[in-house]
């Protein structure tokens, strides 16, 4: 697989959290200008933030748990020589129901619906973690 294909569907993952953060920012300083949020409210992380800015900003705090696996595995698939065709099927599904997990999560946040996105996500990686590993494991020593 290319360069490009690999890293792609990480990309797009980056992008996502960067999204996230500039939104969340957003929401942050106008809540913070309009009055409604004063620094002591949320001086000690305290979730006093308007509901929407706090669905985003959990959005944006919960793509530091999952895709982190996602990034060491992409790394180590690409140096390793070992991301083929299903490797990068497997990352764009990882990716794709994240992103459909980010805007249940922004949006209505229905949790039943936003579970089963993550849960979807969460089986991809898992899979293409076990793949990589019984490559690896069962690939001849150098």
């Amino acid at each position: 697989m290319s360069l490009q294909a690999i890293l792609l569907p990480l990309f797009v993952e980056v992008i996502l959290t960067f999204v996230l953060f500039g939104w969340m920012a957003a929401l942050r300083t106008r809540d913070m200008t309009s009055g409604g949020v004063r620094p002591d409210d949320i001086a000690l992380r305290e979730p006093n933030w308007s509901k929407h800015t706090l669905q985003v900003a959990y959005s944006f705090s919960n793509q530091f748990e999952l895709p982190v696996l996602f990034y060491v595995l992409t790394i180590l698939a690409y140096v390793t020589h070992k991301a083929g065709v299903v490797f990068v099927i497997l990352a764009w599904i990882f990716v794709i129901f994240r992103l459909l997990h980010a805007y249940v999560h922004t949006t209505s946040n229905v949790v039943r619906f936003r579970g089963s996105l993550y849960g979807i996500a969460a089986f991809a990686l898992i899979l293409n973690w076990v793949i990589y590993i019984v490559v690896i494991l069962t690939s001849p020593w150098v």
